[in-house]
């Protein structure tokens, strides 16, 4: 038995080992038997044991072909032999996929993504409101929005447009932030660096709007006293808080509170108080930092127990008063003491030829007090008024809700008899008017003094945004003499008695009392006046306050006194009121 079973077998080559051990994930080379056991790869070379149940040939690689037997000591095809051979090829070709990942072009990737997403194309969002963007739109809706959210080159646009009467500006803000402010309204909008994702562009817009409607529906105790003022898109947010700021005319603020409507621009008004009652309001100013684009107003109402009140401005506007002319109507407008309410009476008067006349005069309204009047006692000769009555009465809630009211008089020329003509002697009218709240006409009353004449200047009137030109101090004389008009004095020989000398009553010197700096505020009015620093130095060597004095002629130098215009500045009679006052 043992001679036969030598003779079956062949000789193996020369110098190839009996047994060879290999790694897993090897190839072996070909035409060698195999035999699995465990983890290892054994060549074999001696005869398959009795009983074996698999057995294979293969052909040598060499001229001595021989039958060899491949055994396995378990199973004849095992689980882990099958993940050998097949997950070999698999790693492989996830190797090499990772590998072009990372070494080709990008471009080839995003163009194989293109391919693949061909059946599913993105489109560009379009940048609509939030509140139009889950409903169709009509057409002219969408052009409203358009206009509105088009850059305006820095310039604010005044323009009716879906029966809304509207003043904006639109730009386009990237990561380095910006700034949009509505022109002589005082409403400014800044968005800080960082608010804007860097490579990309957002379009906003500030709006004021000057339709009364859009207010909030207010109680008898509520007080309008700021601009409706929308920023847009609605709805938009930034990385960082933008800080939107507008005027208020609350006496006091701590009763004023900011009301926001986040709604859109021509969608029915859902007015919510953002905050408690003076938290995003200074002495006149509201200031809010927004995390989201809506609507905001500033509504005032005091506690219980407390008067509220705010302060008003009246403007007194006519038309041209031209040779011959034989009827001149004036109208006198009670509004909120904010630019933009003056503003919007400017505008309002522009279609009839109507120029401001004279400073706004102050009002000092009180929400628990009656209606406003508004009585005619003075008309100059050779006038008379047309009207049935010298009295006209304005509802109370019409100021106190911001309509912006006005009452008008007409006047017109009369002549001595039927035979003369005596229009040359009434080249000219003067009007005195005094106006108060009912039940307060012996305690406080404004009186309104009203004067014009036929004038050539009248054909061309200026721009009404158009600010007159005045004199400005140097920076530093200004910064010095606000710090030594400042301190109050028991005598009121401070900037008090400075504001007498401008022409200022006493109810005017009590609202300067209320600026952030009163000092600055009389200053300032100084320079709209046109004063020159020789009329300024004069005027405080005529208060007695050499230390003033003494600073503005470092300025001076040596040049002289000069004579003071007419003596329009030194009333004794509003000092004596001054001094009553203080």
């Amino acid at each position: 038995m043992g001679g036969r079973t030598a003779r079956k077998r062949q000789a193996t080559p020369a110098g190839f080992p009996t047994h060879l051990h290999l790694s897993a994930g090897l190839v072996t080379g070909s035409g060698w038997p195999l035999c699995l056991s465990g983890k290892e790869l054994l060549f074999r070379d001696k005869p398959a044991a009795s009983g074996s149940t698999c057995t294979a040939r293969v052909q040598a690689s060499w001229p001595h072909q021989a039958t060899r037997r491949m055994c396995f000591h378990e199973s004849s095809f095992q689980p882990t032999q099958f993940l050998l051979l097949v997950g070999v090829p698999v790693a492989s070709v996830l190797l090499l996929v990772q590998c072009l990942r990372w070494h080709c072009p990008r471009w080839l990737l995003r163009a194989r993504w293109n391919l693949e997403s061909q059946e599913e194309p993105v489109s560009e969002p379009v940048p609509l409101p939030e509140s139009e963007s889950s409903r169709q739109c009509p057409p002219e809706v969408v052009a409203f929005y358009e206009e509105l959210h088009t850059p305006t080159q820095g310039q604010t646009v005044i323009r009716q447009l879906m029966h809304k009467l509207l003043v904006f500006s639109a730009r386009e803000v990237d990561h380095r932030g910006g700034c949009l402010i509505l022109q002589d309204t005082g409403i400014s909008l800044h968005i800080p660096p960082g608010a804007v994702t860097v490579g990309r562009q957002e379009r906003v817009s500030l709006i004021l709007v000057w339709d009364l409607s859009d207010a909030p529906s207010l109680s008898q105790a509520q007080g309008l006293v700021s601009p409706v003022v929308a920023c847009g898109p609605h709805g938009a947010s930034f990385l960082k808080p933008c800080t939107l700021t507008f005027k208020h005319c609350a006496q006091q603020r701590r009763h004023a509170r900011v009301f926001s409507s986040n709604t859109n621009l021509l969608d029915a008004k859902a007015w919510e108080p953002l905050a408690q009652s003076g938290v995003h309001t200074s002495l006149d100013e509201c200031r809010i930092e927004l995390s989201h684009f809506s609507l905001y107003t500033c509504v005032l109402e005091a506690p219980a127990g407390h008067e509220a009140r705010k302060w008003l401005q009246l403007a007194v506007f006519c038309s041209p008063l031209a040779p011959g002319q034989s009827h001149l109507q004036l109208r006198v407008y009670f509004l909120n003491n904010t630019p933009c309410a003056l503003q919007w009476a400017m505008t309002n008067e522009q279609p009839h030829g109507g120029r401001l006349r004279g400073p706004c005069q102050l009002f000092d309204f009180t929400g628990a007090r009656g209606d406003q009047y508004l009585k005619l006692k003075y008309i100059s000769e050779g006038w008379e008024n047309v009207d049935e009555s010298s009295c006209q009465l304005v509802p109370h809630l019409h100021i106190w809700h911001g309509k912006c009211p006005f009452r008008s008089f007409c006047f017109r020329r009369k002549a001595a008899n039927e035979n003369e003509d005596c229009s040359a002697l009434t080249n000219e009218i003067i009007v005195t008017m005094h106006t108060f709240q009912d039940g307060l006409e012996t305690k406080y009353m404004e009186i309104l003094r009203f004067q014009v004449s036929e004038e050539d200047s009248w054909a061309a009137p200026p721009p009404v945004f158009q600010p007159a030109p005045c004199n400005r101090l140097p920076p530093e004389l200004f910064e010095q003499l606000q710090m030594l008009l400042e301190p109050n004095s028991i005598t009121g020989n401070d900037w008090r008695r400075l504001a007498s000398h401008l022409g200022l009553c006493g109810m005017k010197i009590r609202f300067m009392s209320c600026q952030r700096s009163p000092a600055a505020a009389v200053l300032e009015l100084f320079e709209e006046q046109n004063g020159s620093l020789q009329e300024l130095h004069y005027l405080m060597t005529l208060m007695e306050r050499l230390d003033c004095a003494s600073v503005i002629q470092n300025y001076l130098g040596s040049s002289p006194a000069p004579v003071l215009r007419g003596g329009a500045w030194e009333n004794k009679g509003l000092e004596l009121e001054l001094d009553e006052k203080l």
